[in-house]
């Protein structure tokens, strides 16, 4: 069973707030990259510092020997164009210079603000951080950085000096003591003479100018995170409410349009809306108005049939009752004859009713093939020459001097054309002609059947390609027709992208036109 959401909740609304918090949280990465990012920096603040440490033990070096007041020159030279604090020990560990004691003191706006811990941050920076410091005590070890509490007195106890003195490269961080503690990073770089280590130049600078500044960035990142949290739902429920609850709208009604059995309820109302959804509201509307249009012509059909056979039957009924009723002989052979014409009719009625229910339900699953017309016109036309002999109309027959190709069932157009000459026929004089034509239009094929008979009234060329419709006033060959005839060529080359269309001739009588496009 899904998951029944409330109704003001779609399950496309869920989709779409999961997809745009993704989206959003996307960005988020980059305050991991801040991480590795502040790792270089700090790398490049320790590469500056060893270069810084290494130019003073060389200038130191090139004096020969470790003396107080040459250290103190030497600072004093550089002018405070180092970054860090530069210290010199000598191999006791006595402190002999110390750039922080020379010169004037750096302006307290210079001084570099103390690192703030995690609990003294502006509360949206602990909410934003907490779920990257908990990831990070679960992923990295903890490491415990030493207090930085040592007198100068004691720098042989500092590690790093010792490394120094030893001849090693020396490094490590400490954390100053106080209200707002700060990390300190020092290394130690050795001063040797004649090639022994004679002393050390101890650097050291606090990290949290470069701390600071990414703190203030990661605050940055989470305020756009969360304007863009909030974004995100805004733009989340504004598409709800322009996709979400219309296509809701939409499936409602078409679950209510239908009964039971079936049939039409009501009708989807076209949309005003310049969108995809708008379309689609538009296409279910044509959609059902097909439909209902459908489905009035087959109930409208049905009651034609209906209706065209109760003509004959009541006309059976009747001759049977006089047959029974009857003692001459024959008498009774015409009353009989009557119920057999009218069993025909009844016959040829079913048939041609089933043909057009076939064409309409499968003409598009038969298959279709380029099909040369002014062979087949010329073979029907042949056909019924020889069928009626010397009774009936003349034919004659125009053709294009083109090979002249459309793309339909054979039989289908053999069909198609029957049904007009057999029409053509039925209305013209026995002296008549019946005249077929063919040319081609632009990209049409283009047939006309005409004849000589009546013609057809102008309040009736609309109607006569209608099921059961027939208008047949002083026909010579009324022949036994249904009122299907024209209806299935209509069928037909509707079916093939055609169009059938009816007209009278000037000089009388009445012209019928197919059109179907070439073969491409």
């Amino acid at each position: 069973m899904p998951l029944r959401l409330p109704r003001w909740l779609s399950r496309i609304s869920v989709r779409l707030l999961a997809f745009n918090i993704l989206v959003v949280f996307l960005p988020m990465a980059g305050v991991l990259f801040l991480d590795t990012y502040e790792r270089h920096l700090l790398e490049a603040q320790e590469r500056t510092m060893a270069q810084e440490g290494r130019l003073l033990a060389a200038a130191i070096e090139a004096t020969d020997q470790i003396l107080a007041d040459d250290a103190r020159r030497i600072l004093v030279k550089l002018g405070g164009r180092h970054l860090a604090r530069l210290r010199v020990v000598d191999r006791d560990g006595k402190l002999l210079a110390d750039s922080a004691r020379l010169g004037p003191r750096r302006d307290e706006t210079e001084t570099p603000e103390p690192e703030t811990t995690a609990d003294q941050a502006p509360l949206l920076y602990r909410i934003g951080s907490a779920p990257f410091r908990a990831l990070r005590r679960l992923t990295e070890p903890p490491v415990e950085q030493p207090v930085d509490t040592w007198e100068p007195a004691s720098f042989l106890g500092a590690p790093e000096v010792r490394s120094a003195l030893e001849g090693r490269y020396g490094a490590t961080t400490r954390i100053s003591p106080g209200d707002r503690p700060s990390v300190t990073l020092y290394i130690a770089i050795p001063i040797r003479l004649d090639g022994a280590v004679e002393g050390a130049v101890l650097v050291s600078q606090s990290t949290s100018r470069i701390l600071v500044a990414l703190q203030a960035v990661r605050l940055d990142v989470f305020r756009v995170f969360l304007v863009s949290l909030v974004a995100a739902m805004v733009l989340t429920l504004l598409m709800a409410t322009t996709i979400a609850r219309p296509l809701g709208r939409l499936r409602r009604r078409a679950e209510a349009i239908l009964d039971r059995r079936g049939r039409l309820r009501g009708s989807f109302e076209p949309s005003r809306r310049g969108d995809e959804i708008g379309e689609l509201e538009r296409a279910l509307a044509e959609l059902t108005r097909r439909l209902e249009e459908h489905l009035q012509f087959t109930e409208s059909f049905a009651g034609d049939v209906a209706h065209e056979f109760k003509n004959p039957l009541a006309a059976i009924r009747t001759a049977t009752e006089m047959a029974l009723e009857v003692d001459d002989p024959a008498e009774r052979r015409r009353f009989l004859t009557m119920i057999q014409h009218d069993v025909a009719r009844m016959e040829r009625l079913l048939n041609e009713a089933r043909e057009i229910s076939r064409i309409d339900a499968r003409i598009d699953e038969e298959e279709a093939e380029p099909v040369a017309l002014d062979t087949l016109l010329e073979n029907l036309v042949g056909a019924f020459r020889m069928r009626r002999g010397d009774r009936g109309p003349a034919f004659a027959v125009a053709l294009d001097d083109r090979d002249v190709r459309v793309t339909a069932s054979a039989d289908r157009l053999l069909q198609v054309f029957e049904n007009l000459l057999a029409n053509a026929v039925s209305f013209s004089p026995p002296d008549g002609t019946v005249t077929v034509t063919l040319r081609v239009s632009g990209d049409q094929a283009v047939v006309t059947v005409a004849d000589e008979g009546p013609g057809i009234p102008d309040e009736h060329l609309d109607r006569i390609f209608g099921r059961f419709f027939s208008y047949r006033p002083d026909a010579p060959d009324d022949g036994g027709h249904s009122g299907l005839g024209l209806a299935i060529v209509r069928a037909v080359v509707e079916a093939y992208n055609g169009a059938v269309t009816a007209g009278s001739r000037s000089g009388g009588g009445a012209e019928l036109t197919v059109r179907l496009p070439l073969a491409g």
